[in-house]
């Protein structure tokens, strides 16, 4: 395993043989509050594991024994002018963005709590693996704002709009067991556990193509909400940019001679 950190607050571990990155939210001191400086290292780590070709899934974790990340810095915030705030937005939202259009599929491990940013982080993720200590939710309508990091627009995608409108409007924490029944998180796990789960997972997204990983998000993202006809379309694009790839031609060969494919990755 290799470990590259991005500024202070943010650790990259590739496991293996690279296939698998890890990307660790390490500032224990803050529970991951995410401050400007932080924001600004989650999305470098983004833009390299993006361009890194040998990466075919992405695990997104915290060093925190008792927390995911509790959302946006407010103490620094607090000591904000509104020029400052207006000047943070951008950087901000380089974050989210960042871990939302990875190009390879993530996997979200959270424990404890899971609040505000940085439920939106883990919303940001394909996959959400929570062991039984999770909480997480919305809160920011109780301190006056919203949630900015694409909370309105991701949570109604994932548990529809209505159930999204009460999570948001009420502010309310939702626990680990209540979280799996809504859909607010995908797999639940016991208490310590989400990220060895989390890991596994992506170990097993990582042994397919990566080629055909990429192609599927992508089709997965962009024909989200489209109607039918149009998202089919945007399938077919995909698949046109797989079906004449070295990763097609080894797939398939590999399937008939009854053997491990070895990925090309092109």
């Amino acid at each position: 395993m290799s470990e590259e950190r991005f500024g202070e607050f943010v650790l990259v571990r590739r496991h293996g043989d690279g296939h698998v990155a890890e990307l660790a939210l390490d500032r224990p001191k803050a529970m991951n509050a995410v401050s400007t400086e932080m924001a600004r290292s989650i999305a470098a780590a983004c833009t390299a594991l993006g361009d890194d070709r040998d990466v075919r899934a992405v695990v997104l974790t915290s060093t925190h024994e008792r927390a995911f990340c509790v959302g946006a810095d407010l103490k620094e915030r607090n000591s904000f002018t509104d020029a400052d705030l207006m000047r943070q937005r951008p950087v901000a939202r380089g974050a989210y963005t960042g871990v939302l259009e990875l190009p390879v599929p993530t996997v979200a491990s959270v424990h404890g709590f899971a609040l505000g940013g940085g439920f939106e982080l883990a919303l940001s993720c394909d996959l959400i693996v929570a062991d039984a200590t999770a909480v997480v939710g919305l809160p920011e309508v109780s301190v006056g704002v919203l949630p900015g990091g694409g909370g309105t627009q991701l949570l109604p995608r994932r548990i529809g709009a209505a159930r999204a409108a009460e999570l948001i409007f009420t502010a309310r924490r939702v626990e680990a067991p209540e979280a799996r029944e809504l859909g607010l998180v995908d797999v639940l796990v016991e208490e310590g556990r989400d990220r060895e789960e989390a890991l596994a997972l992506a170990s097993r997204i990582a042994a397919n193509s990566p080629v055909g990983l990429r192609a599927a998000k992508r089709a997965l993202r962009l024909g989200h909400g489209l109607d039918l006809r149009a998202g089919l379309e945007v399938e077919d694009a995909a698949w046109r940019s797989v079906a004449f790839s070295g990763d097609r031609a080894e797939g398939v060969a590999a399937f008939n001679e009854k053997r491990k494919p070895q990925w090309p990755g092109e």
